[in-house]
């Protein structure tokens, strides 16, 4: 839910951004990106609200957070205030479905160490998972040993 509706916003504030980048004074060129952001971003709010009410109750305060969201405001800045329409588009896409990626594996790694499961399927039981990476601390964990790996792999 979460990435996809990262993806969105991310592919429509790229669109956005890349039509209107030549009447944006420099002034108020990041608080214009930021309020582009935001529109998609209620707009997803509000039809997750209407059709998805269980997904939307349980994202609850992180809808609204993908506003400040330094991928979508970083990429309107670096890519899409630089180049066409299309290229925009695609970025946005690349670096949602790159951001959708990232989640499904920190938080599948967190389950299974955590819970024991792996996309709600038993594994080994529950009573031998990990607290500790079922709670938000253990986010973070999850986060440094991946970026941990991803290094190590670039290095090999």
């Amino acid at each position: 839910g979460m990435g996809l509706a990262t993806t969105f916003v991310l592919i429509m504030a790229n669109l956005a951004v890349s039509l209107i980048k030549d009447f944006i004074p420099d002034k108020v060129r990041i608080p214009s990106y930021i309020v582009v952001i935001a529109a998609f971003v209620t707009v997803v709010e509000m039809v997750m609200q209407a059709y998805t009410p269980a997904l939307f109750d349980s994202l609850g305060i992180f809808i609204p957070l993908i506003v400040v969201n330094c991928i979508l405001l970083g990429r309107a800045e670096a890519f899409a205030s630089k180049n066409g329409p299309v290229a925009s588009m695609i970025d946005g896409a690349g670096m949602g479905l790159g951001f959708a990626l990232a989640l499904t594996l920190l938080g599948s790694v967190r389950e299974f160490l955590g819970a024991g499961t792996f996309f709600g399927l038993r594994v080994y039981p529950g009573e031998y998972g990990i607290l500790i990476f079922v709670l938000a601390p253990g986010a973070f964990i999850v986060l440094g040993y991946l970026i941990a790996i991803v290094n190590k792999l670039k290095k090999a």
